[in-house]
């Protein structure tokens, strides 16, 4: 048996691999894989004074524990990856592929806000957590109604709850929120102005050769089956995770959430214009300054051999 440590991970990321996990298909491929909790001791809060990303870490959360030499992979939306792995102290740490889950997030408003479309979030502060999924969303989503320049992002924290309460408070007139928080933001009165899904990779170091991986995507393939069998059965997941730290999320039922916002696929390469359209429009945001080369960020050797073993 190979152990292998990932950095924990949300539903909303992590959906097959936490079904992979419980249902005991790791280690049906020869894996033990063990969690490290990569926001043990940080205290994330909103930040309004900081409006940019390059005034952040990008290994706060995410990568933290990886950087560390404490995990050997971990998992995050894929524009923030590029980001992560450009920045990385970890020589061998690149990406290896996409995950399973299509993440879907939305852009929110509290019930009373004034804001009834996107385009009225013009010059509005909106809180993301920069180098995340729903950071990278918010720009994708909001440039289609309006100029960059009329953009007005902040540093939130990473994790909805809090966003979500920093939006309510009128601290931020507008958020994003992933499952099941979006859900619970939707019972509870707020209105969705955009919506989108997004692809996230994941990162390992070169602990993880192209074997080991390919039976880590083995496994999860087997969990996207089981999961497009009889998705309200492992869509209680999303609410399980979160009800012990979160009590209101207890409160909410499968029949709260939309089975059509819950996408997961078989994992796959990241295919190579994909990569260079991504690469080029983070560039165009400031980031990604330091990369020559998308494919710089790419363990190709591990991608290729993983995936074709997966799929025998």
């Amino acid at each position: 048996m190979r152990k292998l440590v990932l950095e924990n991970t949300a539903p909303f990321q992590g959906f097959a691999e936490l079904v992979a996990y419980d249902e005991g298909l790791f280690e049906k491929e020869g894996l033990i894989v063990e969690w490290a909790d990569r926001d043990k001791g940080t205290a994330p809060q909103l930040q309004t004074e900081i409006t940019r990303p390059d005034e952040l870490d990008p290994h706060s959360s995410h990568g933290r524990l990886f950087e560390q030499g404490e995990a050997d992979m971990y998992n995050a939306c894929e524009w923030g990856n590029y980001c992560r792995v450009q920045d990385s102290g970890i020589s061998s740490g690149r990406q290896v592929g996409r995950r399973a889950i299509v993440t879907y997030a939305g852009l929110v408003v509290r019930p009373d806000s004034p804001c009834y479309t996107p385009q009225q979030l013009a010059g509005k502060l909106v809180g993301v957590p920069f180098y995340f999924g729903t950071h990278y969303l918010a720009l994708h989503m909001l440039e289609g109604f309006m100029p960059r320049d009329d953009i007005n992002l902040c540093s939130a924290p990473n994790g909805s709850r809090l966003r979500y309460d920093a939006m309510m408070a009128g601290e931020i007139e507008a958020t994003t929120l992933t499952e099941p928080y979006l859900s619970f933001a939707e019972k509870n009165g707020c209105r969705i102005l955009c919506a989108a899904y997004y692809h996230g990779t994941e990162v390992a170091s070169d602990a993880v050769d192209g074997e080991t991986y390919g039976a880590f995507n083995r496994a999860v393939r087997e969990a996207v089956r089981l999961i497009n069998a009889d998705k309200r059965k492992y869509m209680q997941l999303f609410i399980d995770h979160h009800k012990k730290k979160d009590p209101e999320i207890g409160t909410l039922t499968v029949d709260d959430l939309r089975e059509s916002r819950i996408v997961v696929v078989d994992p796959a390469p990241i295919p190579d214009e994909e990569l260079e359209r991504t690469a080029d429009w983070i560039k165009s945001w400031g980031m990604l300054t330091e990369t020559g080369s998308p494919l710089d960020l790419i363990n190709a050797d591990v991608q290729a051999a993983a995936h074709a073993t997966a799929a025998e």
